[in-house]
């Protein structure tokens, strides 16, 4: 059996470069503008995903989650991690269009349209809905529900509500997976956000770093010191592995 960190399956390298293929690498502010205004008015239900060391890490043992990032419409570069594999690829990074920070901006260009926040628990989940009513969307109506339900149970949700943005906050795979499932089963224009811990970050239970160590990329040390036990594996251990296959895939392509 596959250890999610150590071991790889032959194809992971083919993998990665697919998946390379599909980030969108926003090279300006006003390009970053002009993305945000795309996702925020979709023509059809539409998966947005971000592709961070973690999620490399996991693609590269698990084919069902490679599949499921694959096949999201739209990717964008998170993390530092990330622009450092870039550049060893020889690729121009471009910014940083990390969850915790773009998906706010999002809530706020839906703001007067249907929004639904699935994830996490309560008492972080009312909180997280309190915040979004009061100060990032406070003219839209809110659906949410835990992040412990089945597939199906998200899909009825929003096939009666309608929301023009439905955002998970379930931690990968699972919610890439979930995407998935709800774009196949929704009727209606809509953005499906993949949005790790952000419902965790806007109801309290996670707080952000501070400013200087977002800038210089160290969030991940933050986030480490306080929650050692539950991200060890993901930033101890996953980070030294992302940075040796990067390495390698780097060797192979400059071969």
């Amino acid at each position: 059996m596959l250890n999610p960190l150590t071991d790889s399956p032959p194809d992971w390298r083919r993998r990665w470069a697919l998946l390379l293929e599909k980030i969108e690498r926003v090279q300006s502010p006003d390009q970053g503008q002009a993305l945000l205004s795309e996702l925020s008015h979709p023509r059809a239900p539409t998966v947005l995903a971000f592709a961070n060391a973690h999620a490399m890490n996991s693609m590269a043992v698990s084919a069902p989650f490679f599949e499921a990032m694959r096949s999201a419409d739209r990717v964008l570069r998170d993390g530092s991690g990330m622009a450092t594999l870039f550049k060893l690829l020889r690729m121009e990074p471009g910014l940083n269009l990390n969850g915790t920070d773009l998906i706010p901006r999002l809530i706020r260009a839906f703001d007067g349209r249907g929004i639904a926040l699935f994830g996490t628990r309560e008492p972080f989940l009312e909180k997280a809905a309190q915040r979004v009513r009061e100060e990032l969307a406070p003219h839209s109506k809110l659906v949410r529900a835990n992040g412990f339900l089945d597939a199906g149970t998200y899909s009825l949700l929003a096939a009666t509500h309608r929301p023009a943005l439905i955002v998970l906050g379930m931690g990968m795979p699972r919610q890439e997976e979930i995407a998935v499932q709800l774009r196949a089963a929704l009727d209606f224009p809509c953005l499906i956000v993949c949005g790790g811990a952000i419902i965790d970050f806007l109801g309290g239970k996670t707080p952000r770093a501070p400013l200087w160590m977002r800038k210089a990329g160290l969030e991940w040390v933050f986030r480490l010191a306080l929650e050692p036990r539950r991200l060890f594996q993901r930033y101890v251990i996953g980070n030294p592995l992302f940075l040796t296959r990067a390495l390698r895939l780097a060797s192979s392509n400059n071969r």
